[in-house]
């Protein structure tokens, strides 16, 4: 290759490092944004499973609108065999002697219970895979 050419590849490659700085420190800050983002996730993850090991207290078990915890596992079950139809939760529900009414707003009360209390969610667990 003769020192002219050379000289030019060596002017292109020079021209070009800017942008390629440019384009390291991106993928650098992106690097550091993505593993910031994991930390985030790991510190959810293990104040969750804090959360999960906590003793229930008993308030947080008491019936909601005569559905107690094994009722609602054992409705959530019937409605699981059957295709997840949710429609048909209420059927199963009157087969327990719960009104429509009161299953509705049990349903909605132990999710929020859940969400709120995570060491519920075993608890409900247990119910459902005997129900």
């Amino acid at each position: 290759m003769g020192l002219f050419k050379q000289m030019k590849e060596m002017k292109n490659v020079v021209a070009a490092a800017p942008a390629m700085m440019q384009q390291g420190q991106a993928l650098a800050a992106s690097a550091q944004a993505m593993q910031a983002a994991q930390m985030g996730q790991m510190q959810q993850a293990i104040a969750y499973n804090q959360q999960v090991g906590q003793p229930i207290a008993p308030e947080h078990l008491t019936a909601i609108n005569g559905v107690d915890l094994p009722t609602y596992a054992w409705i959530g079950k019937q409605v699981a065999n059957n295709g997840y139809n949710q429609a048909l939760a209420a059927g199963f529900a009157a087969q327990r002697g719960i009104s429509a009414a009161d299953w509705e707003a049990a349903a909605a009360g132990w999710t929020a219970r859940m969400t709120a209390v995570p060491a519920i969610g075993p608890e409900f667990r247990r119910y459902y895979d005997v129900a």
